[in-house]
Parts: C-alpha cells; structure tokens; sequence
C-alpha cells in the first residue's frame, strides 16, 4: 500500500511539475536581448506586468545609452529599482542596493562589484537569483516584486562583515556626453538619505532624471524610497563620492548613499524596498498593501500568476523550446510598458510637476510602439488601451500638449506626433472608453498648431529644452507643402511621418462630422508625394526655394535614423498612390527586390517595418510570406543577442508576434491587416471587441506548414474561401478559426 502511494504521489509530482513548466512565464527568457553585442536594449526585469517600477541585477552604471544589465559583464554592482524604459531614454527616481563583506565599506560601483557566473544565475520576469563571489565567500542575491515594491534577500558566507550598500543619486562628471548632460544637475540636484536604526530603515529621495537635458525643469520631482531590512541594525553610516561618515545617519548630494550592518554571518537578510513618486508616506502605503510580509515565495507567486494571466492571451502549438521562449518573451517585452504610475487614487504628473487624484501610465515610445505594440494591444486589452489614451489625455490637460516621448515628462525626442496615431486607431476600432472630444481637441492642436518659435528653430535631435517640439516645421509642411531641409531638421522624415498622422485624425474627424478638417487634414496628408523625386526615384530633401539636395546611400541629410532606402516606402496611408507615384506595380515590386536584395532593409530600425507587407498590395503575396519566414528568423533567437536591434519598449517584439500569426496591421486607422504567412501550426488569440462586450479565442492554424511549405495557397476564414490579401478588424473579431493552407 506504501509502495502505490508513493507511486502515486511520484506521479502527481511530475504531472504538477510538467504543467508548471508547460506555463506561458516560464517560457520568457529574460535575458533575450540583454547582450551588449545584440543592441535588443533589455534587461531581466523582475516585476509584474505594467509596473511602476522595475527591478533588476546590475552589472553597469547606466544612464541614456547604457542599460543597467549587460549579458558580457563578469560582475553585479547593484540591484537596481529602475524606471529606465529603453536605452536611449533615461533612468529617473531610481535607487540601488548591493551586498558587501568585510571591514572596509566600498562605495564606488568599480570596488563593491562581485564576480559571478551566468551558471550561477536565474531570471524570470517574478523572481531572479544569482550566486556572487566576495573575498570572504558566496553571497546570493534574489529579487521578487509587486508593480511599485519588491523584497530581497541577501545571504552572506559564514565569515566576514555584513552590510548593505544603498545608493540614492548617481552623477558622475567623469561620464559626460552629448546624450548625458550633467551641469544643471549638478548644480542643483540633491539626493537625500537618512539611516533609521530604531525602525532597521534606510528612507531617502533621489530628484535625478537622466533625460533632464530635454524636458522642462520639475522642482518638485522625486523618486522616493523606503527600505527596510528583517534583521536589527548594528552599524550604520553615509556616503557622499568617496568619503564615508561612519555612524552619521543623514546624507545630501549628488552621488552618495548609505549603508547598514548587520550580524548576520552564514545568514540572509531580507529587504523590503517600497518605492513612490509622491513621498515617503505614500511608499510606506504602497509597502503596506502590495508587500506587507517577508515572504518572497508568495510575492513571486502572486506575480507569477499576474504574469500567467496575460501571457495567456496567446497560446502558440507546434513551437520548439528554443521558438517558444522568443514567442513568450515577446510577448512579455509587450506588457511591460507604459507603466503604471498611479499609487492608489492619486499620480505624480512630471507634465505640471504636481499629484492629480487618480491613474495614469508613463514612458510611451510613440514613434516606435504606434506601429504593432499598441495595435496588438487594441485586439489583446482594449479596456486598457482606452485607460493609455486617458493618460495621453491627462498629459494634453496637464502640459498644454500630448507628448512626443514622455519619460517621465516632455521630451523632444524622435519625431512626429504619433498619440495622433495611437488614438486614432484606437477610435476607428471602436474603444472609446476615454474622453473622445477632449482627444479630437488634442490631435486637432497638434495637426493646425505649429510649435513656438518655428520658423526660428531648427529642432535638432536631442537639443536642450527649449520648449516643446511638437511637429516642428510645420509652418511650412502647411505653406510649402513640405519642410525644407534649410530650415529644420530632418525635413524628409518630419514630412512624411506629419503626413501620415494627419491622415490618422482625418478619419476620426470624418467620423465626428468634421468635414473641413477631414478635407484639409486629407489634402495634408498628401504631402509626401512633395518629397519625392521622381528623376532619382527617392524621398529627398528639398530646401526652402524648392531645389533639390541628392543623397548617396548613406546621406543622413533631412532624414532622422536612416538613410534614403530607410524612408523610400515610408507611406503607409496612401500605399496604392504611393506604387503609382512610383510607376505601378512592376516599378514598384522592382524597387522593393532591390531594397530586400540589395541589403538596404533594416529590421533593426522601425521606419521600414511595413516594408514586407507591401508586396501584398503590388500583387505579390508570394515575396512577402518567403521574407516573413526569413525575417521572423534571422532578427529573433533564444540568445542575449537574440534581438537584432533596441526591443523599443515592445516594438521589435509586437512585430514578431504579428508576423508569426500572419498578419501586420500596415496602415493605422484604416482597420485593414495585410496578410503573411504564420509560421506555427497553430496559435489561439484571445480577442476582445472594442467595447469589451465580447472576448473569444480566435484559431489562427497554417495547415501543412513546413520547412519547405512556407507560402499561402489559400485561406478560409470560418471555414470559408477568404479571397484578396487584406483582412479587416471586422473580420478579425467576427472569426472564430482563420486557417492558411500552406505549400511549397
């Protein structure tokens, strides 16, 4: 009887354990696009989906450029709350722990680093683990985390001091650049700490924002913190650069910190770490409600299960371990951002530096994300689509404008106004669960209304604040038909991206009753047809008397990250009066085989992201499947370096999963998809209706897929013929299977 209940409780085991493996998280691999050699721009964060604020190892002091974690580094320096959402934005608010043995405190982030080992190390977006190497033995660090709070735990060898180094602000001068501007901050930012032994609490504020150069200034921005350790204190002091106050419990500057003691020799001692853009009070709240405990494996349960919640929304059949980890992490890279920054009824809002009562998201890649991340989201989570727009909106009410590239306030980075683009296509799917007359009043300003100074200022890449960017040039995009490269910067791309949102708000200004602004707004959105240059066959610059500046491949004049062939095809509202413009279907197939063949196609660079899917409209479907079945393979593997090009807050990621499920949504605002070819034999969808009355799971099945059979026969929708190489939103939420015939 011992025997058959053991055997049966064996079973039980691996059937348990076999079901937790087959689990959506533990598919995601963190570390994908982590390596400095791949640019993919990551980090393993550890937090649920949407967090406030994100968690991590860190193996690098970063700042605009740099992310906290690098696959290559040998060493961790930190563990690091973060709100740095991409590469080439900043950090801000953050703040820094790290485990420390022996007597002498080492604050510079080159002396406390501890050797480890990627064998030594596991991440999942709810827990992370690594095994260091200090000259005294192994210490192991482990990070679990709710949205704006996380617990750590730091067990320390059998000898040696124990101690926790924090560091609260970190300017160092040493590291200046065009990107990471340190005077104003150094003169006028002061992070603040205090020790609190009676409470074994570190509490503090930390005013930096790394993007500060390129936003208005927020006297009353802080990133505050409160930390708390599970074992008593028995030593204490602070920090500022290299000079160490024992037993002083207060500190100010610009890069310092503090540090505790403890007897805690072959022991750990857990952390709570609360973090919150309003005060120290509100952490502690924040600390009550999402972590009020020491118990790590309910905390990375509970964000588990947050992460199995959503991940759920695709199913994917058929995949290797290796193609399910890049399928699952893509999809992780989606939910991670914008984030959330409301705390329980009220938010900081960086647009007018003061606390509004209730919710709202930051850290929107616009120019990049309005392309597949916040498509993918309108089929996936409309409700929170609408909740997005809201916060655009609360910008537009709290700043004067919706933003470009909020991080957390106004920056002028990158171009073009595309909230206009992500509202848009919200409205023309029919999510409306946000102010809708407030946003045709905001998309309507950006379209009509040039910025201050605009006939003045050129409006380089990165400038200094000087107030906001908006659509600069457009004073003459609506005189001249185009911007002239003279005048402002990156003429070419401006006009075509100007061009582009204005077509977006002429459909929601159709279907308002506005028939001036559609009418002018469409003759506007026409104005690419200027930039093109029919007896060179590209997009070039003109200057302000109409003449013409030719470009070589590797021109950047009047064109923002790219060459000529970045921009040639960058006309996603009007494709069919783009290919006659060019000289029809065979001219234009013609030029995009030389694109593709000619090495002139960056994946790694949003702008061309259509490009594939254009084949579909010069009546060549077949092109279009074989270079999905090759993109979808070459730009994407279970690696650090998997990712070929920065992730950009989801982008790179939400076109993968797009074009494994064999359709890309080339034109925003227009509700039409153009077909690929997916590339598992079976992925289910849990589709939501705009209006969230109606959720499903949608069958997305490519029959007979092989190696060889990579190109669509046909495709029936429900069991029907579907014929043509478009499908609708329509379509999309009335299917229940949508089924590719597969051949050679």
């Amino acid at each position: 009887m011992k025997k058959i209940i053991l055997l049966a409780t064996m079973l039980l085991s691996v059937a348990v354990a076999s079901a937790r493996v087959q689990s959506p998280v533990d598919c995601v691999n963190p570390l994908i696009g982590a390596s400095e050699n791949g640019d993919g721009g990551t980090s393993p964060f550890v937090s649920p989906p949407y967090a406030m604020t994100n968690f991590t190892a860190q193996t690098w002091e970063n700042r605009i450029g740099d992310m906290p974690y690098y696959y290559e580094d040998p060493t961790i320096i930190g563990f690091l709350a973060t709100h740095q959402p991409s590469v080439w934005m900043g950090d801000y608010g953050y703040v820094s722990l790290m485990p420390q043995t022996g007597k002498d405190v080492k604050t510079a982030a080159n002396e406390r680093a501890m050797k480890f080992s990627h064998k030594d190390e596991k991440a999942t977006p709810y827990r992370y683990s690594v095994v260091m190497q200090s000259n005294e033995g192994k210490v192991k660090g482990e990070i679990t985390a709710s949205a704006r709070c996380a617990l750590m735990r730091f067990t320390f060898p059998g000898k040696g001091m124990q101690r926790i180094i924090v560091q609260g602000i970190n300017l160092d001068p040493s590291k200046t650049d065009f990107c990471n501007r340190y005077d104003r901050r150094l003169k006028t930012l002061r992070g603040w700490m205090k020790v609190v032994p009676e409470k074994n609490e570190i509490i503090g504020y930390n005013p930096d924002r790394q993007s500060d150069p390129f936003g208005p200034e927020m006297p009353n921005f802080n990133g505050y913190f409160v930390i708390r350790f599970d074992k008593p204190i028995k030593g204490f002091g602070t920090w500022s650069d290299n000079c160490v106050y024992r037993d002083k419990n207060e500190q100010t500057g610009t890069r310092m910190g503090a540090f505790a003691e403890f007897d805690a020799a072959g022991k750990a001692v857990t952390v709570q770490v609360a973090t919150s853009f309003i005060s120290i009070e509100q952490a502690r709240e924040n600390l009550a409600k999402e972590v009020p405990g020491w118990d790590m494996e309910q905390l990375a349960t509970t964000t588990r299960n947050a992460w199995n919640k959503v991940l759920g929304n695709l199913t994917v059949e058929g995949a290797t371990p290796d193609q399910a980890a890049i399928f699952y992490t893509a999809l992780y890279h989606n939910y991670q951002l914008p984030r959330e920054m409301g705390e329980y009824g009220r938010y900081y809002s960086a647009m007018d530096d003061k606390i509004h009562e209730g919710n709202s998201y930051n850290d929107f890649s616009l120019w990049d994300t309005f392309r597949c991340t916040h498509p993918l989201l309108t089929l996936l989570e409309p409700k929170l689509t609408g909740d997005f727009i809201t916060a655009l909106l609360q910008m537009y009410r709290e700043g004067g404008w919706l933003p470009m590239w909020p991080n957390p306030s106004y920056t002028n980075v990158m171009i073009g106004t595309h909230s206009d683009v992500v509202i848009a296509d919200a409205y023309m799917k029919g999510i409306r669960n946000y102010d809708v007359n407030l946003a045709y009043e905001a998309m309507r300003k950006d379209a009509m209304l040039p910025p201050d100074g605009d006939t003045q200022r050129r409006f380089a890449d990165r400038d200094q604040w000087e107030g906001f960017e908006g659509r600069a040039g457009a004073s003459y995009y609506h005189s001249l038909g185009y911007i002239p490269y003279d005048r402002t910067a990156e003429s070419v791309s401006r006009t075509l991206e100007y061009a582009l949102d204005d077509w977006c708000i002429a459909q929601v200004a159709q279907d308002l009753g506005k028939t001036d602004d559609y009418n002018k707004l469409m003759n506007w959105s026409q104005n690419y047809r200027n930039v093109y240059n029919k007896e060179k066959g590209f997009m070039l610059p003109r200057d302000f008397n109409g003449n013409w500046k030719d470009l070589d491949d590797n021109g950047r004049v009047g064109l923002t990250e790219g060459s000529k062939w970045t921009y040639l095809f960058c006309v996603m509202q009007d494709v069919p009066g783009m290919i006659e413009m060019m000289g029809g279907n065979e001219a234009f197939k013609k030029k995009l085989d030389q694109n593709f063949e000619g090495g002139y196609y960056r994946h790694d660079n949003e702008p061309g992201h259509h490009y594939i899917y254009l084949y579909d409209y010069c009546g060549a479907p077949r092109k279009c499947q074989e270079l999905v079945r090759k993109h979808t393979r070459i730009n994407y593997r279970n690696a650090p370096d998997g990712l070929n090009g920065n992730d950009d807050c989801g982008q790179m990621s939400a076109w993968y999963l797009f074009s494994v499920m064999g359709s890309y949504p080339v034109t925003p605002a227009s509700n039409i998809f153009a077909l690929g070819a997916p590339q598992f034999p079976r992925i289910t969808m849990q589709i939501t209706s705009g209006d969230g009355k109606d959720t499903h799971p949608l069958v997305i099945e490519a029959r007979n897929i092989s190696e060889t059979n990579m190109y669509v026969d046909h495709v029936e929708i429900d069991g029907k013929r579907h014929e043509g190489n478009f499908i609708t939103y329509a379509q999309l939420l009335a299917a229940r299977n949508i089924t590719f015939f597969m051949t050679k």
